[in-house]
């Protein structure tokens, strides 16, 4: 917003230079741009968009008199009504001219307020003062009343267009949703396609302006215009601002639209149009001020406690200061002590960004000063609420993959659908955003490994061979929103070392680091079984398991997802995803206790035996707990062989098996009976066989 200094000192006397006033008025929350010095001073203030109503000269001005204790002057309206005819049975006036204009409000919901009046104009050059303020305020002059309209906007905020009366069929004025598939030609000579969500100024035969964004090229004025319907209205700011964003067409009336307006502000423009017609000499109204206004809103009164504003800003403000501060905001506010000492609150309806009791702390707050309150904290009546626990199993899993050689990734939650369909259940879509900002945002990720694919898509374009990339998020799933930690690995195992060849990551490091987590929260019995997930390669993939409850998956991703992801063909990828909730809930958790170190020796029994291909490794070592006595400390898989010596269809397994009592030293007849006993648990049960 660009505050023209010679402006604001004719609304409020401010004192001292251009920078001071910056300073000052900068200090209560809007950032100052810069200050432009020269015949016309000019202020660039960043207005944050929860304050449309600082979008002008009078608003800034507003919060000058507040700074400096100084009376605003309000800009003069020539005496006209604030408003005209409230929604009128008859929507069409006549006035004693003859000059006759019909209104007609379709949509309320899109416009809840609409104005209009009609105005005998004399269109022209404007002169300099205008000419120079405007152009200061970074607007170009066009005419008369163009600039008139302008010049109401930059000082009170309320944006106007002017349609040429002659050139609206039937003289009549339709505020109506566009008809699908509707086009008109706007002010900037583009021919646009309208949809039903959009809303249009029309005459009685086409559109003649987008509300709230810009009007039509049709109805435009002209140096031969000489009856005008000057248009003042209130818009609903969500509907500006899709068909803002929908059209590609952002304009300084919708900027103002889209943030939210004053709805009492449209005959207030009309009026100072009027007063500055009269000013200039160049327009009269020719008929009365028409104001469609179905259903009036009622200004907002909040209660605002004395005791609630010391606790919020941690300091007791004088009770005499409170309504010093908001008053001259715009505020009415009227003492009441009932139940606790404070003030009933009267809200203007240009202040959109106060509606609870703390929005009016924050305005006094402001006044007084934020650097005038005290930095210590404010003593706690309670203790402080525990953290989420996921904040500590997110540290944890952090710890570890870092500690395994992992980066951490950081993507979006939102995602396109196509990455998405992969890792969706069967017949299950996406959960798709409402109002996504592009495609690339369409949807909810049901799983991390979609972002973690891209990212090392990302990497392996630039040059990055060997990728270990890890991220702890939320997925949206059927079961609603979950927490999951995922990883991805391709490239080589080990760092390139003279000593060893290099090893591509295989299926085993990908376990290995699922491992390494799950014994983080104390998690070691797990179980692996074949996985039936299409994005996972079959053969080389498995679910993770712990009593029963699935944690996740790991294994190859499939070589078409990665290679429609952009990573190169050929190249392994290998991925894990595991459910951080499910974890938690079979983790040992915080019961966990300390023991010494075993006293006694252990004894060590390796076994050889054959046994079926497809046999699963868990199910070996499940039969050998069930067998074995508790003095079986630890099972061990060493080695495994296919080839010569051992059937088609079968393969050697060996297995480390260490017993060991904590009380007293095992026996070797011992050792060797609980060996035997397994091997024949492992013949009944699998059809094994002892090499």
């Amino acid at each position: 917003m660009r505050l023209v200094y010679d402006w604001l000192r004719e609304l409020v006397a401010v004192p001292g230079d251009p920078d001071g006033a910056a300073h000052e008025i900068g200090l209560r929350g809007f950032e100052v741009s810069g200050v432009e010095h020269g015949a016309h001073p000019v202020i660039d203030f960043e207005i944050t968009a929860n304050r449309p109503d600082c979008l002008n000269h009078v608003g800034l001005a507003r919060e000058a008199a507040a700074i400096w204790g100084l009376p605003l002057q309000i800009p003069a309206t020539g005496g006209l009504p604030a408003s005209g005819f409230q929604d009128q049975a008859a929507s069409g006036v006549q006035s004693e001219s003859g000059h006759s204009l019909e209104i007609d409000l379709e949509a309320p919901d899109l416009c809840p307020r609409y104005c209009a009046q009609v105005f005998e104009v004399r269109v022209g050059s404007s002169p300099a003062w205008l000419r120079e303020r405007l152009e200061a305020a970074g607007v170009r002059p066009v005419n008369t009343v163009v600039d008139v309209t302008n010049y109401v906007m930059l000082e009170m905020g309320q944006p106007m267009h002017a349609f040429d009366l002659e050139r609206l069929a039937l003289r009549r004025l339709v505020i109506r949703r566009a008809v699908a598939g509707e086009r008109m030609r706007t002010l900037d000579n583009v021919e646009r396609t309208l949809d039903t969500e959009t809303l249009v100024i029309a005459d009685a035969e086409r559109a003649a302006a987008i509300g709230g964004v810009m009007g039509g090229h049709d109805s435009e004025i002209s140096a031969q215009t000489t009856l005008i319907a000057l248009e003042s209205a209130y818009f609903h700011p969500a509907s500006i601002r899709r068909t803002s964003k929908r059209l590609g067409l952002k304009t300084e009336a919708s900027t103002r639209f889209e943030r939210g307006g004053d709805i009492n502000a449209p005959p207030a423009g009309i009026a100072r149009a009027a007063a500055l017609f009269e000013r200039l000499g160049t327009g009269t109204p020719a008929g009365p001020l028409l104001d469609r206004y179905p259903v009036p809103r009622q200004p907002l009164r909040i209660r605002l406690r004395a005791s609630r504003i010391a606790r919020l800003l941690g300091q007791a403000i004088p009770p005499e200061d409170v309504p010093r501060y908001l008053e001259p905001l715009g505020f009415t506010v009227v003492p009441a002590g009932d139940p606790e000492p404070g003030w009933t609150v009267t809200v203007p309806t240009f202040r959109v960004d106060v509606l609870r009791e703390v929005d009016l702390i924050e305005e006094v707050g402001r006044h007084y000063g934020f650097d005038r309150l005290p930095v210590r904290f404010p003593i706690l009546a309670a203790a402080q609420a525990p953290p989420d626990p996921h904040i500590a199993r997110d540290r944890l899993i952090r710890q570890a993959l870092t500690a395994a050689g992992f980066s951490e990734s950081m993507t979006f939650a939102f995602i396109e659908r196509q990455a998405a369909l992969p890792f969706c259940e069967a017949g299950i879509e996406p959960t798709a955003i409402a109002n996504p900002l592009s495609e690339k945002f369409a949807v909810l990720r049901p799983s991390l490994l979609a972002g973690l694919t891209d990212s090392s898509a990302h990497n392996r374009r630039r040059g990055r061979r060997d990728i270990q990339l890890f991220e702890i998020g939320s997925r949206f799933t059927s079961a609603g929103e979950g927490r999951a930690a995922a990883c991805a690995w391709t490239g080589a195992a080990t760092g390139a070392h003279w000593s060893s060849e290099v090893r591509p990551v295989d299926f085993f490091d990908a376990k290995g680091a699922i491992e390494l987590v799950c014994a983080a929260f104390g998690v070691r019995s797990l179980e692996f079984a074949a996985s039936a997930w299409d994005y996972l390669v079959r053969g080389r993939s498995a679910d993770v398991r712990c009593g029963g409850t699935l944690l996740g998956t790991v294994g190859q991703l499939s070589p078409r997802i990665a290679e429609a992801r952009g990573l190169p063909a050929g190249e392994d990828i290998y991925v894990a995803e595991i459910d951080t909730d499910a974890l938690a809930r079979v983790a040992a958790g915080e019961d966990l206790r300390a023991e010494s170190l075993p006293r006694f020796p252990s004894i060590v029994r390796d076994v050889s035996i054959l046994v079926d291909e497809a046999l699963p490794a868990a199910s070996v070592r499940g039969t050998i707990r069930a067998a074995a006595p508790a003095t079986l400390a630890s099972i061990v898989e060493f080695d495994r062989y296919q080839g010569k010596g051992v059937p088609e269809g079968r393969v050697s397994l060996s297995l480390r098996l260490t017993f060991q009592d904590q009380t007293r030293t095992l026996t070797d007849e011992e050792a060797q009976n609980a060996t035997e006993r397994i091997v024949g648990a492992l013949a009944a049960a699998h059809g094994a066989e002892r090499r």
